[in-house]
């Protein structure tokens, strides 16, 4: 295995530093006045968008893109910087859930909905969601889809509900990617994608969504209705019944950069940590000199460094054997890495006391989008059970196992015999 970043990748890396130290990092209190003013987003972003394209730091995570893309693993350092501030990949053009979106029309949409809309997102004129999980059916497993999709002349008509809608309470959201079950196919059968836009008569915004009091800055969550949505026959995504393949297309991609992302926040909080630990006392120590806070300083660092080789791992996986090789490893990441950031924000609040729950620092939204990620684009319980079912069955009983000493075999379940009754 070599993790090591390409000659261009190490360059970008360089540029990306450089360009969050002078652009972004200055601009994140504007940004969080913008919000807390009510802006969907910040005034500044266009300027900040022409600076990062002018720079060659654009649709940076389509690996398949020639002009700017790269692969798993070198857009994997490159995520992580970005990961710093909630608002930062916007700038980049790589903010999600526009991202993976971009990679499924790339690699399935016609020739056709490239043009029309592809191209404007690859130009940061377009926004989207995606909408899949449903407020009345286990979302955790995708069969149970329920909104229902009936075909009608030229096109198809769309009846039920979508909930923690990514994207879709934003006022420039102009789709969304929307998965749902084919009206003749039988109960959790004939799963279909659609381009759906939003101003599509029938599609109501039911409600902006938080959780844990937290919702996505610049991407915020929505419940919708579709009230027999009519959309054109060319907005079939893929073909009918390959919803689930549309869905992985993106869904593989999304967990990992939202891994990479996550260990860019969890080197904000350290660093956070250890001002905090240097800076403010208790008892006339400073809080740093006690025990307790150096063992949590010395562990968060030690899991950050841990999830990151397992991301830098699943990213080279990847690249080199594509996604139907590496879902093992996407699964393992999307459980490591969020209770990772999770635990390290909690001890992060704990050193704050209560200002690490309060709005002046970014903890208190951290640690609600760890717990979050816990949930969003399949629950640690569903990964936990794939993973399980990768691996090998035991070779033999247990009892025969030559790993156990002499005496232990009547111990061991396979060489017990247990009496009638």
């Amino acid at each position: 295995m070599d993790f090591a970043p390409s000659p261009r990748a190490r360059q970008l890396t360089e540029r990306m530093e450089a360009f969050f130290a002078e652009h972004l990092l200055p601009r994140n209190r504007d940004w969080r006045a913008a919000l807390d003013g009510g802006a969907s987003d910040a005034p500044f972003m266009p300027e900040l968008q022409a600076h990062a394209r002018a720079a060659g730091l654009w649709n940076l995570g389509l690996p398949d893109l020639p002009e700017h893309g790269l692969g798993n693993l070198d857009f994997a350092p490159l995520a992580e910087i970005m990961g710093r501030l909630v608002w930062a990949p916007q700038v980049f053009n790589c903010q999600p859930p526009d991202l993976p979106n971009m990679i499924t029309l790339h690699t399935t949409a016609n020739p056709e909905q490239r043009a029309r809309w592809l191209a404007p997102m690859l130009e940061g004129k377009m926004r989207s969601g995606f909408a899949m999980t449903e407020p009345d059916v286990a979302s955790a497993d995708a069969r149970n889809i329920a909104l229902q999709i009936e075909r009608v002349r030229g096109g198809y008509r769309l009846r039920g509900r979508k909930w923690f809608v990514s994207n879709g309470a934003h006022p420039d959201c102009a789709f969304l990617i929307v998965i749902g079950a084919m009206a003749d196919a039988g109960p959790r059968a004939g799963h279909t994608a659609l381009i759906v836009p939003m101003d599509t008569p029938g599609l109501a915004l039911r409600r902006r969504l938080d959780f844990l009091a937290w919702s996505e800055p610049g991407a915020p969550i929505a419940e919708i209705d579709f009230n027999d949505v009519e959309v054109p026959a060319e907005n079939l995504l893929g073909a009918e019944g390959e919803g689930f393949a549309v869905a992985q297309t993106r869904l593989g991609p999304a967990r990992l950069h939202h891994a990479m992302r996550a260990i860019g926040l969890a080197e904000v909080v350290l660093d956070l940590m250890r001002a905090r630990a240097a800076e403010r006392q208790s008892f006339k120590r400073a809080l740093g000199d006690y025990d307790t806070v150096q063992g949590w300083i010395a562990r968060s660092r030690i899991e950050i460094e841990q999830a990151r080789l397992i991301v830098l791992r699943c990213a080279w996986m990847l690249d080199r054997d594509g996604h139907r090789a590496a879902w093992r490893d996407v699964s393992i990441v999307k459980v490591a890495v969020p209770e990772m950031l999770q635990r390290i924000a909690d001890r992060a609040i704990q050193l704050f006391g209560a200002m690490g729950g309060s709005a002046d620092t970014p903890l208190a939204a951290i640690f609600s989008w760890a717990r979050a990620f816990r949930i969003f684009d399949g629950p640690d319980e569903v990964h936990l059970r794939q993973i399980f079912r990768s691996e090998p069955a035991p070779a033999g009983p247990l009892g025969d196992n030559p790993l156990l000493y002499p005496g232990a075999a009547p111990l061991c379940g396979s060489a017990m015999q247990v009496p009638p009754g």
